[in-house]
């Protein structure tokens, strides 16, 4: 009888939990992209983008979502299509490619090119999420020049508000976000391929 009952809870929890599951949504999945910028005249320059740090916070495939000052939850239905990491590198070296009119960047992980004119480290230090809100990003990085290892040092803060609560717009947002770190970036390539 014992048996008889404890089977019939076993099964009403598994039931239970397969309708639950069976009721939630899918999760959606996003993706940072390039923005498209007025190119300078096509260069010969070679640059090569990474490494790429992000806080341990963020680096998860669930946005996380920054609720006060002190608080952020980790959304289970709205995650980041690959690496985080990974996608901030992608899209700047897009968006380094249309400004600097050049296709020879490329990817630290990928990179076969140890050659590269120009080498760029990233470390993203701040990377936050407020949908209805605004995306806000902090980061230090160094240019540094093959040749002779000069290097040009800067830090780049925006904060972008988005026009609603959806994770497309937030999403949206931290790519103009990233525009604005390749546009520096680009500016301490042009500044280092002047000098002598």
């Amino acid at each position: 009888m014992t048996h008889r009952i404890v089977s019939s809870v076993v099964s009403c929890v598994a039931l239970a939990l397969v309708a639950a599951c069976a009721s939630a949504p899918p999760p959606k999945f996003y993706t940072l992209s390039r923005t498209s910028m007025p190119g300078a005249p096509p260069s010969t320059l070679s640059v090569m983008v990474g490494p790429v740090s992000i806080p341990a916070i963020v680096d998860q495939p669930q946005i996380v979502v920054s609720t006060s000052p002190n608080q952020v939850t980790i959304d289970e239905f709205n995650r980041w299509a690959s690496p985080l990491a990974g996608n901030i590198s992608r899209v700047v070296a897009e968006n380094l490619a249309d400004l600097l009119a050049t296709p020879r960047v490329s990817l630290f992980q990928q990179s076969l090119n140890a050659d590269a004119d120009y080498r760029v480290a990233i470390e993203v230090q701040t990377f936050e999420s407020a949908p209805g809100e605004a995306a806000t990003m902090s980061a230090a990085w160094v240019v540094r020049r093959t040749r002779d290892g000069k290097t040009e040092t800067g830090r780049t803060a925006v904060r972008e508000a988005t026009a609603d609560k959806s994770y497309d717009t937030l999403a949206a947002a931290h790519s103009r976000a990233l525009s604005q770190l390749s546009q520096d970036i680009a500016g301490a390539i042009r500044t280092l391929s002047r000098a002598p």
